[in-house]
């Protein structure tokens, strides 16, 4: 069992700059103790012949392939728009932006 000491977690906190109270210490040093823990657990269980990986199953793509289809004429697609120009949409000006 990994044991991080109070003192250990002031002396971190020190060198983080980090202003902790008395009770955030305690409270620091038995959660960081249980991390550890779990990480020597981990560690325990890896193998050298088992291969890092950042998945525990493999990934494949799920979208479909790209279909060319039919889709609106730029004239259909502006005609609810409030204002076009040049087979776009026209907004206001924003932040001074010259033309």
């Amino acid at each position: 069992m990994s044991n991080i000491s109070r003192d250990d977690v002031a002396n971190l906190a020190k060198l983080a700059r980090i202003d902790m109270s008395a009770d955030e210490l305690d409270h620091l040093s038995n959660e960081l103790s249980v991390i550890l823990d779990a990480v020597a657990r981990v560690q325990e269980v890896a193998a050298a012949d088992v291969p890092p990986t950042s998945h525990p199953l493999p990934l494949k793509n799920v979208f479909r392939e790209d279909e060319v289809r039919p889709s609106l004429t730029p004239e259909e697609s502006l005609s609810g728009a409030p204002a076009s120009e040049e087979q776009r949409f026209k907004v206001p000006q924003i932040l001074g932006e010259e033309q």
